[in-house]
């Protein structure tokens, strides 16, 4: 064939699809209705329902509305749990907006400073021109989590609540990119490290401004009393956010580690990776991950549930999903039916060409274990109560061998060999690189 398409090459493949009754049958239904109803597997749906042999939650599920916080969201909803144990109620939200504030305020640091690491290069280098790209998104991964934690604690919702822009992110990123652009502009075409410190300060104080009027200003310190389920009244006083965070966080989050599937040839096993430029507080420990086989991250997350602990993820949510019912499995649509076709692309060449990476963080809350094996999986999404089992859904094991690339564990779950290949350096990926995606599906 002709680099170009010629009049008659056109004409053969109209002939080829008019020549096809069955292409026309489904060029009548798709063009009248969504296609995911027409390629929903039956057989699939109806050998699905949500219940589990190993169920943890008997809480409500939080709502992330139009923000991309799902990371944050997941990393509270791992720690409230144990706070709502302590503090003797059904209920406990943290508030997300108070560590939304500082992850925002904490990344525009981040980001300048790279900048100023990279001033001498051109703005079309690829890593500047990565860092242009998005230098404020709602994404992040387990780390970031941690280190916000560790510097900043939390607060309960009820000291700093909702906002309008903490539920609806769009508005406020867009200012804060411009700023943040405008700053990258000007940070690059000083000359000495003292004015580009002067002027980061300057650019830091708008920051916060812009912050402080979409978001709230974080409490230093509150006075903290509730009611618990029986309705005894308690007080503990002025706290401040670091005290709440010691007192009620009964996880120790420093202690857990990353573990990421990542089958990519050029990705071996056993070995710890980072990312380039990767992360939002400056001096927190790196993002790093240890990339181990998904047969073993499978069995972790199961052993962790079945011992009482719910298990953060990260994922490539909407593949093969279906958010009415809150069903997830591989081959939950057949597309190639549809399109008479085949969709060959494995998880690692989905990562080589493109076709995949981490978009959401959420929580495995249960599992259904079935000879030792896992059959499916529950998990709490931040996507509010309305679909699935009131916000809970349900996730078949082929979908998490495929879709899943990252949970967080407990160091001491992990086998010898690989607590020692913990403390190894990392393998430095590029910046660009799939597996330094953000999770920020809304």
């Amino acid at each position: 064939m002709e680099r170009n398409l010629t009049a008659d090459q056109l004409a053969l493949f109209e002939k080829e699809f008019a020549s096809n009754p069955q292409y026309r049958v489904m060029q009548n239904a798709v063009t009248q209705t969504p296609v995911n109803s027409i390629a929903l597997d039956r057989q699939v749906v109806t050998s699905m329902d949500h219940s589990v042999s190993n169920l943890l939650d008997d809480w409500k599920v939080t709502n992330q509305k139009k923000s991309g916080r799902c990371w944050l969201f997941a990393g509270l909803n791992l720690l409230r749990a144990g706070a709502a144990d302590k503090l003797g109620v059904k209920d406990f939200e943290f508030s997300q907006n108070y560590l939304l504030f500082w992850d925002k305020f904490e990344r525009s640091n981040f980001f300048l400073e790279a900048i100023i690491e990279t001033s001498e290069r051109d703005a079309d280098d690829r890593t500047v021109a990565h860092l242009l790209s998005d230098p404020i998104g709602d994404g992040g991964q387990w780390n970031m989590f941690v280190a916000l934690v560790q510097k900043h604690g939390l607060v309960p919702k009820s000291a700093m609540p909702e906002t309008e822009s903490s539920s609806a992110t769009a508005q406020l990123n867009d200012a804060l990119r411009k700023l943040l652009r405008q700053g990258a502009r000007d940070l690059r075409a000083l000359d000495t490290d003292d004015a580009r410190r002067d002027r980061k300060r300057e650019i830091l104080t708008t920051v916060h401004r812009v912050l402080s009027i979409h978001l709230g200003t974080p409490p230093q310190k509150f006075l903290w009393q509730w009611k618990d389920s029986d309705k005894g009244f308690h007080r503990d006083g002025w706290t401040t956010p670091t005290e709440f965070a010691a007192a009620y966080v009964q996880l120790p989050v420093d202690e857990y580690v990353c573990l990421v599937h990542d089958p990519r040839e050029t990705s071996p096993v056993g070995r710890t990776f980072t990312v380039d430029f990767l992360g939002n507080v400056i001096d927190a420990p790196p993002v790093v991950y240890l990339n181990v086989e998904i047969d073993l991250i499978k069995q972790l997350t199961q052993d962790a549930i079945v011992g009482g602990e719910p298990v953060w993820f990260g994922c490539d949510v909407g593949k093969q999903m279906n958010s009415d019912l809150g069903f997830w499995d591989a081959k939950l649509y057949d597309y190639g039916a549809v399109y008479d076709t085949e969709f060959t692309l494995d998880k690692a060449e989905r990562l080589v060409h493109h076709e995949t990476l981490m978009t959401h963080a959420m929580l495995f809350t249960g599992v259904d274990v079935v000879d030792g094996k896992p059959r499916r999986w529950r998990v709490e999404n931040s996507w509010g109560d309305e679909k699935a089992d009131s916000g809970f859904w349900t996730m078949n094991d082929s979908w998490f061998g495929e879709h899943v690339f990252e949970v967080a564990v407990r160091r001491s779950a992990l086998p010898a060999d690989l607590q020692a290949r913990l403390d190894e350096a990392p393998i430095v990926l590029p910046a660009w690189d799939p597996m330094g995606a953000l999770a920020d599906q809304a």
